[in-house]
């Protein structure tokens, strides 16, 4: 999480499931962005075969979930996305989608600071179901 902004940072919570976050601040800052969730649009067979369900909407809703439909280990860790051929961010087709900010989850210090942000709107959005109708 030290490293310059834009590289991955993955590691392990709770002895169970892996969280994938990017970087968001300069060298030795510590600061990063947790990758709660995504909208899976391509690769769904396997990542139900990876989860093991089959509603669209669980593959990728939640870190640990989104880290093991997309088979993200701990190899991915350091690495520079915006060169990486085998991790790499994309802009959405959709364009630009209303951003919405709530407090953070499962935390209990700052825990109010709004930290949170996530595509209004957006079925696949991880958290309370007020955030993802």
């Amino acid at each position: 999480m030290f490293l310059s902004p834009l590289h991955a940072y993955v590691y392990l919570i709770y002895g169970t499931s892996l969280c994938f976050n990017i970087t968001s601040e300069t060298a030795d800052r510590g600061a990063a962005v947790l990758i709660r969730a995504l909208e899976p649009i391509a690769g769904l067979e396997l990542m139900r075969e990876r989860r093991g369900v089959g509603r669209e909407r669980d593959l990728c809703r939640g870190p640990g979930r989104l880290a093991q439909a997309l088979a993200i280990d701990r190899s991915l860790d350091g690495r520079y996305l915006p060169t990486d051929a085998e991790v790499w961010l994309a802009r959405g087709e959709r364009g630009r989608a209303p951003i919405g900010k709530s407090s953070r989850i499962g935390i209990s210090r700052a825990a109010e600071r709004p930290l949170r942000f996530y595509e209004r709107g957006n079925p696949f959005v991880s958290g309370p179901r007020s955030l993802s109708p």
